[in-house]
């Protein structure tokens, strides 16, 4: 994730006082893998694994802290399902390590403030992720995705991780 951002981008960012804040994530296929079914909620999502070493960890923690911004659908998978297994999981002082099978679709919530994600392919979970966040708690972002989606072929947007992206405040 994060491909957006190149290193200048990054530096002007900082300078304004942004800051970055890792963690490691290792994509599967099943990502990319499209909905085969018709109900979304008999998909069985597929399993990432993925680390957040502890200075991250203590940010994701302070509830105060200030807005988290996922950088990319699968950050933001990775930081939701830490949110909801923090307090069930036995971890050292170090790195929280876990394995995610987390599938978000409407009508779910978050911890998550923001988002800046790409354009998806039809029928993908990271589409029902998208409209979820649109909405918290609702399924009204499942319409208002699609116009969005409406608008960004008609202006020709590229679609997929080197497309182009929209920020979710």
């Amino acid at each position: 994730a994060g491909l957006h951002f190149t290193r200048e981008v990054i530096s002007r960012m900082e300078s304004i006082g942004h800051s970055f804040h890792d963690l490691t994530l290792h994509v599967g296929l099943g990502t990319f893998q499209p909905i085969q079914v018709e109900n979304i909620t008999e998909h069985h999502i597929h399993r990432e694994f993925y680390e957040i070493p502890s200075p991250t960890r203590a940010l994701l923690d302070d509830t105060v802290a200030q807005p988290r911004l996922a950088i990319g659908t699968t950050s933001l998978r990775a930081m939701e399902d830490y949110a909801r297994n923090r307090h069930n999981a036995i971890h050292p002082e170090g790195a929280f390590t876990r394995e995610a099978d987390l599938y978000i679709y409407p009508p779910d919530e978050f911890a998550t403030d923001a988002l800046l994600t790409n354009f998806h392919l039809p029928r993908s979970t990271l589409l029902c992720l998208v409209s979820a966040f649109l909405t918290p708690g609702s399924t009204d972002g499942i319409q208002w995705l699609k116009q969005i989606y409406e608008a960004a072929l008609k202006r020709g947007y590229r679609f997929y991780s080197y497309g182009d992206a929209m920020l979710i405040l």
